[in-house]
């Protein structure tokens, strides 16, 4: 039996037990399982390694947009929209993030090291990312402490590239928990592509012309202006310390709005600058003891003067930008305009002047009178006049909405008084705070008078200067573009212009005598009898000239007639004027549709541009946030009428100064107006019941207007000694004119209209009888805000 084989037992298997190949074999199950954790596990591996790929390609869109390498080597900070002046001086600035860069060399060394003593103490240490932060991060969040673990460069990318922005988040950023992974992944690859192509000193410049302060204040110079009225150079220790502790809540740390708060914040960034060595322990507590001294000044998403021209720029931008693929608000556009900020100030000025003084007669008018200025054609008071102009406000309607149903509540809060600040005249800053309603109120500013005025340049279309009311704080209704009223007697010389370019001569003549227009409307035959405004006809056989200069309402009437009323709504169109007219026989009294002052000026500057009509501008350029030109607007310029018809056009108006009687000789009292052969043209205007009144005058080199009146139609003088254009808004435009050609810094100097262009084969020169030049009366009024209702209803009343 010594030689019979036993079997093996495997190494080291214990006495008694079978070996490795006496086991049983693992089931096809077991090896599945086997082979399937261990495929999970090699694409896991590979995902880990191809997770940053995918992300940074937006892989499947499920990731988001990430910064491309074009952005990455040249960062696109949000940055203000400047806006500037023909003559550079910068008048305010669009922007949602208010931010302006600087160098870091422009900043104080403090706010250098508290950010990095705060933020990131080893920041000179990563490439990007903190590893032992965050694992502290992970590490703490997973006990339900949360703690940053982003480092500066990790801050910046989020800032600098909104990667949490919604046009920057995929499909998988909807999923909770994941989107914050992905964002967070985006911002680790975005820092650590910083990294990589900048300095340290350039990270650190960028971020803090990056991130948000507070208030609205974004980026370090905006912030340092905002709480502190400093630059960022200047900031101390304490200074810094505080705007570097909002970094961490902007809101919460506000020390305007939780001084308590952010100071415990402040402390907590001077014990840092303690412990990184920036401070000695003594200078920490010194510098803890302080109060935190605020010189407090918020820059609103329009930063810059309060002016009625902003608007209009905005809305042509904004216009611009859509259609070009830029951001008014974010891309640091530096937008030239037209205005001129020293005649925009003399223009401001005049209407200052004048409408202060104006105000006061206004006031003693109806004072006198014992009454409230809103009345009816007769004089009398309106009757709930105010009650039902309340009716029409916003106000009003959102006071009814939440009272609705509870009319004593509703009448409650339309008499509760509180304080207000209004508008005054009384005061050279213009407000005071009276205790009111908002019926008081509405009372209140319903006595002031408005006006707009506008000039331009008739041979660029360039408008240097523009003013829309009182003052933009108070009166945000803009009177030169967006107000829109009769025209009166400013609205003749476009019958004159038609009769013009259609053969009359200036020296052609009609008799002053009583007419009736007989015409048919709607298959009715009507009849229009108007009247002179003194109510007198002299028979005399008058020049066009002189009929244009005196503003003679008959003359008009039956040289309308002659060319078509028809015809003088084409050519006012033709010259400038944009609004509907009605084709009715007193459109050359201009009752035939509402115009706005910019209309105005742009057709009379057609007049003194050789016939050719020039689109006003506002806008100049646009230039890139570094100076390139991106957009140059250029003068456009259309033929609107001959040149020979222009320069008898201005002859025309040329009148109102020359001829006698002329109703512009009120500029005489202007004398500074009349050296060396000045010659200036114009054209008074004044609606019914003195509701409006318009002054619109030229020089060889400016076409200006001016529009006086209420708010409302029915709020006006009631006498022609005070409500007549001549009187209202012609002084404005000497005033203005006389203060032009004072600044010899402007280039505008006196002298005569220009020669004509062209041959002039109509007799333009002609006699007209002597009068001694003086003011003359109120000549140009007229009376026809109830026209149109009367022609409608049929009847033969005439009307003054």
């Amino acid at each position: 039996m010594a030689d019979e084989k036993l079997p093996l037992a495997a190494p080291n298997s214990p006495p008694g037990r079978p070996g490795a190949a006496a086991r049983k074999r693992p089931g096809r199950g077991t090896r599945r399982l086997v082979r399937v954790a261990w495929t999970l596990f090699f694409i896991g591996i590979g995902f880990f390694l191809a997770y940053p790929l995918l992300v940074r390609s937006n892989f499947l869109f499920l990731f988001g947009k990430s910064p491309s390498l074009e952005e990455l080597e040249n960062p696109k900070v949000e940055q203000a929209s400047q806006l500037f002046t023909s003559d550079g001086v910068l008048i305010g600035r669009y922007f949602r993030e208010n931010r302006s860069p600087v160098r870091l060399s422009q900043m104080s060394p403090w706010l250098v090291k508290a950010l990095v003593a705060t933020e990131d103490a080893r920041y000179y240490d990563h490439s990007g990312i903190d590893a032992p932060s965050l694992a502290a991060s992970v590490y703490y969040g997973l006990r339900g402490d949360k703690r940053g673990g982003s480092t500066i460069s990790q801050q910046l990318a989020k800032n600098l590239y909104k990667t949490r922005r919604a046009e920057n988040r995929g499909a998988l950023s909807h999923i909770p928990g994941v989107g914050t992974v992905v964002a967070k992944t985006k911002e680790w690859i975005t820092a650590v592509e910083l990294e990589r192509r900048y300095t340290k000193r350039e990270i650190l410049r960028m971020y803090l012309n990056t991130v948000e302060y507070g208030s609205n204040a974004f980026g370090i110079k905006v912030a340092a202006k905002t709480f502190f009225s400093t630059s960022p150079d200047s900031l101390t220790a304490v200074q810094a310390a505080t705007l570097v502790g909002l970094l961490n809540n902007p809101t919460a740390f506000n020390p305007k709005f939780h001084p308590a708060a952010s100071r415990r914040r402040r402390n907590v960034v001077l014990q840092r600058l303690g412990q990184a060595g920036a401070l000695k322990p003594a200078e920490v507590a010194a510098l803890q003891a302080e109060p935190i001294v605020l010189d407090y000044q918020v820059e609103k998403h329009i930063d810059g003067p309060d002016t009625y021209f902003r608007g209009a720029i905005g809305q042509a931008v904004n216009h611009w930008c859509e259609a070009h693929g830029y951001d008014m608000y974010r891309d640091g556009l530096r937008i030239y305009t037209s205005i001129d900020s020293r005649m925009q100030d003399h223009a401001e000025q005049a209407v200052h002047q004048r409408m202060k003084a104006l105000q006061q007669q206004f006031d003693n008018f109806w004072r006198n009178r014992n009454q409230n200025p809103w009345v009816d054609e007769d004089g009398n008071e309106i009757p709930n006049f105010i009650e039902n102009q309340m009716r029409r406000t916003e106000s009003y309607k959102s006071l009814a909405a939440r009272y609705q149903g509870q009319p004593a509540r509703l009448d409650s809060a339309l008499h509760a008084k509180r304080p207000m600040k209004v508008f005054t005249w009384k005061k050279d800053d213009g407000d005071t705070t009276l205790v009111m309603s908002p019926l008081d109120s509405l009372a209140y500013y319903k006595h002031f008078l408005q006006a707009g005025m506008m000039t331009m340049d008739p041979f660029t279309g360039s408008i240097k200067a523009w003013v829309g009311g009182l003052d933009y704080r108070f009166f945000q209704y803009d009177h030169v573009k967006q107000g829109k009223r009769q025209a009166g007697s400013t609205f003749k010389p476009f019958v004159y212009l038609t009769a013009l370019a259609n053969g009359y001569s200036p020296c052609d003549r009609i008799r002053d005598q009583r007419v009736t227009i007989n015409y048919v409307e709607n298959g009715k035959p009507m009849q229009w009898q108007p009247d002179n405004v003194t109510r007198e006809y002299t028979g005399t056989n008058m020049t066009l000239r002189s009929a244009m200069a005196r503003s003679v309402n008959s003359v008009t009437a039956q040289l309308t007639e002659k060319v078509g009323w028809g015809r003088v709504a084409e050519y006012a169109h033709k010259v400038g004027i944009t609004s509907p007219l009605l084709a009715v026989p007193s459109i050359g009294l201009g009752s035939a549709g509402d115009v706005s002052v910019y209309e105005m000026v742009d057709a009379y500057s057609t007049f003194m541009n050789n016939g050719f009509r020039s689109e006003p501008r506002l806008i100049t350029r646009i230039e890139d946030r570094n100076g390139n030109v991106i957009q140059q607007f250029d003068p456009v310029q259309k033929r609107a009428i001959s040149p020979e018809t222009a320069w008898l056009m201005t002859y025309m108006l040329r009148g109102g100064m020359e001829e006698p009687g002329g109703t512009s000789q009120g500029l005489w009292d202007f004398q500074d107006l009349w050296r060396k052969n000045n010659q200036i043209g114009g054209k008074t205007g004044t609606t019914s019941n003195y509701s409006d009144g318009w002054y619109m005058g030229l020089t060889k080199d400016l076409v200006s207007g001016v529009w006086v009146g209420g708010e409302d139609r029915s709020i006006h003088f009631f006498r022609s000694q005070q409500g007549e254009g001549g009187r209202m808004a012609l002084p404005i435009f000497g005033r203005y004119m006389e203060s032009i050609y004072k600044d010899k810094s402007l280039g505008y100097d006196y002298g005569p209209f220009p020669k004509p262009p062209t041959k002039i084969n109509r007799k333009y020169v002609c006699y007209t009888e002597y009068e001694p030049r003086r003011r003359a009366e109120a000549v140009d009024t007229i009376s026809a805000d109830n026209l149109l209702d009367q022609l409608n209803r049929g009847s033969k009343d005439s009307v003054r």
